[in-house]
């Protein structure tokens, strides 16, 4: 695709990168045939090929709507198209470019900047967010619908962290929500890594990795974010762990990230890159551990007998994972449905499924009839984002996978 950016952006390090991402396109249209968006609403400008001519128009100067916005805004950032695109036009940063330029150049209403602004600021603080989380337990029946089925009835109580220590040690991040609605997810982590002789560490002051600023337009504050992180994990990645093990795949496609994001800063880049390298799915790290596990339990893990598999977004497409952990679930033991249209977003797409209600939940609706079209007897996931949209709209037991397997071993 020919390009003329703007002098406003042009010969910028943004600018160059934009550059070199449109010029990759080719305006092929494979990436249609896999966006959620465009399936649901069926306009070019709800696409990734019409996204990016959109952002194109934009930094090429030319002029910018509320109309442009919108159509961003409702894109899921699910990276289908990506995974898809025989050209490997990188989607997603191009977006981040995108989005940025048109926040600057048009003003939103004073309602939709409010809710951005309290998403921002009370997902990554447990401070903010544990209260009003019990708040809205308890006043639960009196909510909305449509509000009700964001707030989970109850949420699983925090399950023991094993006391041995290992050798061998691997840095976990706690996150943001996960320790206020899934506590026992990283519990379960550590449990299983504790037989296969690894001890799992928490460590101090670490806090949101980025991705609910960065995606909400606010990347200065996302970077802040980051660079606490990369302070918290530092003297853990002098002492020589083996990696920093994330539970969610949203969490972890943003922090493999830190190296890239952070280049062009000097006093942090060369910590960034290391620990983008040292950064691994729990699937990961379990994969390669998976013999000892067989040798230790040897019988099939059937405990929940036929299970289905919610692959998210941000592990088959963000992580480039698609199938690993199906397949690993699968040489374990476990029995697994049939999932049709695996490739689809389940419409949660961390803050997405709030501000854009709509369209996620028919997307929530299409994914939850896919999930139990194969009458299993509980939905497994990787992200705790996903869990909870997918667990608002079905009375089946969704859990994030490592659960599973903890109860397994478990019970054995």
């Amino acid at each position: 695709m020919r390009t003329n950016l703007a002098d406003f952006i042009k010969d910028t390090p943004e600018g160059n990168e934009a550059d070199a991402i449109l010029r990759k396109c080719v305006h092929c249209g494979y990436c249609t045939a896999t966006c959620p968006t465009y399936q649901l609403l069926g306009d070019e400008f709800d696409g990734p090929r019409g996204r990016i001519y959109l952002i194109k128009q934009a930094l090429e100067g030319n002029e910018v709507t509320a109309k442009t916005q919108l159509h961003l805004d409702r894109c899921l950032t699910c990276r289908s198209c990506e995974t898809n695109c025989p050209s490997d036009v990188q989607y997603g940063r191009l977006l981040d470019i995108g989005r940025s330029v048109v926040e600057s150049r048009i003003e939103r209403g004073s309602f939709d900047t409010l809710k951005r602004r309290a998403l921002r600021i009370v997902i990554p603080n447990r401070a903010l967010f544990d209260p009003l989380l019990k708040l809205g337990q308890f006043a639960r029946w009196l909510l909305p619908t449509a509000l009700k089925r964001k707030v989970p009835a109850r949420v699983a109580h925090a399950t023991p962290w094993p006391q041995n220590s290992h050798a061998r040690k691997m840095l976990t991040l706690e996150g943001c929500v996960q320790p206020s609605l899934s506590p026992a997810t990283n519990a379960a982590a550590s449990r299983v890594l504790d037989r296969l002789g690894i001890t799992l560490v928490r460590a101090a002051n670490a806090s949101c990795c980025g991705a609910v600023s960065w995606h909400l337009d606010s990347q200065d504050e996302a970077l802040s974010y980051m660079k606490r992180n990369v302070d918290a994990w530092w003297p853990h990645v002098e002492q020589g762990v083996e990696a920093i093990v994330i539970t969610a795949s949203g969490c972890g496609v943003m922090v493999k990230d830190y190296g890239n994001l952070l280049a062009r800063d000097p006093a942090y880049a060369e910590k960034a890159k290391r620990i983008s390298e040292l950064t691994k799915d729990i699937s990961e790290v379990i994969a390669a551990e998976k013999h000892k596990l067989k040798s230790l339990h040897p019988s099939p893990f059937n405990l929940h007998g036929k299970v289905a598999f919610h692959a998210p977004c941000t592990l088959q497409h963000g992580l480039k994972m698609r199938g690993h952990v199906e397949a690993l679930l699968a040489d374990l033991g476990f029995d697994l449905t049939r999932v049709p249209d695996t490739h689809l977003c389940c419409g949660s797409a961390g803050t997405y499924s709030i501000l854009q209600p709509d369209l996620s939940q028919r997307l929530l609706a299409n994914r939850i009839k896919a999930l139990t079209g194969g009458a299993p007897s509980a939905i497994l996931t990787a992200n705790i984002g996903c869990q909870f949209h997918l667990q608002s709209a079905t009375d089946l037991p969704v859990k994030h996978w490592i659960e599973a397997l903890d109860d397994q071993l478990h019970s054995m």
